[in-house]
């Protein structure tokens, strides 16, 4: 069981706090088309703001080709500038440009600027160690990656977790250690195959797993195949079928999936059943919400696309919690070891 590093733990009075937070937010038009990562960041960052002398933010922003600057954390900067009503300038700290934000905040540019980032480069750590005395991770959404911002990083400074990435292992810890049953995981989206191996672990601990999105026959085949091989499995497994150019489950799937959540006491849901940018292929996914949201069931809801989709349809606050990771979300219920977690475990 993970046990975290605690900021409320830290002596950060006057000092210089590194803040890696989940800055990778939508953008449309070179606007930020959805904003609650960004929100979800306040509450550690108001905590700071009463007591340290500078907060120096880093992230990153989608995945930039070299050379490219279109990417640029400007537009995040003046989205913390708007909400905390601060001045905005330009900066430069050391070997880093970035924004200066009222008299105590600092957002650095786009981490995935620099190749080291990725490559958890030893280096690379050193110099964003360099900047402060404290560094804190508030970045669920990252912490399944081992960059040097979420990993390295923690061997040059005394390293905590935020007030919202405790919150996150809070809540999802609750689904691993005895949630109410029956416990229904829901996975859909695009690219399936990439999620086989996390399908599979849920196999182990929920009593349904649902599965929709784009999927192919073959698909179908294998993860059916692979559920009859899994020694000591709990679940029930539920293959959606889809429409013909695979853009949406079927309306009889969508209902089928709702017979079963109805009867639930656990759903977790990551992935929509369609691609839901094209209205008419949103028909499955929209099924699927009412069905989830008319359910007295603990709702755990996490993935871009999934929490896109539900703010359209005005349904996202009616989740009992909502992650901002969602990779980071299935990996870590799947039981998996997230880096940057590791790394804060006491």
């Amino acid at each position: 069981m993970i046990r975290l590093k605690k900021i409320q733990e830290a002596d950060v009075k006057n000092k210089t706090v590194l803040l890696r937070a989940d800055l990778d937010i939508p953008l449309a038009g070179g606007k930020i088309a959805d904003d609650f990562r960004l929100i979800t960041s306040l509450e550690t960052i108001n905590y700071f703001l009463k007591q340290t002398k500078t907060i120096v933010i880093i992230g990153h922003l989608g995945r930039p080709e070299e050379g490219d600057k279109s990417l640029s954390l400007k537009v995040v900067a003046k989205w913390y500038a708007k909400n905390f009503k601060f001045q905005i300038s330009n900066f430069k700290l050391k070997d880093f440009t970035g924004w200066k934000i009222g008299e105590k905040l600092i957002l650095l540019e786009n981490l995935r600027f620099f190749q080291g980032e990725e490559k958890n480069d030893q280096g690379f750590s050193k110099q964003l160690a360099s900047l402060a005395d404290i560094y804190v991770n508030d970045a669920f959404a990252s912490s399944h990656r081992a960059h040097a911002s979420i990993v390295s990083v923690t061997k040059y400074l005394p390293s905590f977790a935020g007030l919202r990435l405790e919150k996150e292992v809070e809540e999802l810890s609750k689904i691993l250690n005895g949630p109410k049953r029956p416990l229904v995981v829901i996975i859909g989206g695009a690219k399936i195959e990439t999620k086989l191996p996390l399908v599979e672990k849920m196999h182990h601990f929920a009593d349904y797993v649902l599965v929709g999105g784009e999927i192919a026959e073959n698909d179908k085949v294998l993860l059916k195949v692979q559920h009859e091989k899994i020694t000591g499995r709990k679940s029930i497994l539920l293959v959606a079928d889809s429409n013909e150019d695979l853009n949406d489950i079927t309306s009889k799937s969508a209902e089928n999936f709702v017979q079963i959540i109805q009867n639930a006491k656990t759903i977790v849901w990551n992935g929509p059943m369609g691609v839901t940018e094209e209205k008419e292929n949103q028909n499955g996914t929209n099924i699927l919400a009412e069905g989830i949201v008319q359910t007295s069931a603990d709702t755990i809801v996490g993935g871009g696309d999934t929490l896109a989709f539900l703010k359209e349809k005005n349904l996202l606050d009616k989740f009992s919690f909502v992650s901002t990771g969602g990779g980071a979300m299935l990996e870590f219920l799947a039981d998996e070891n997230l880096p940057g977690l590791e790394v804060l475990d006491i």
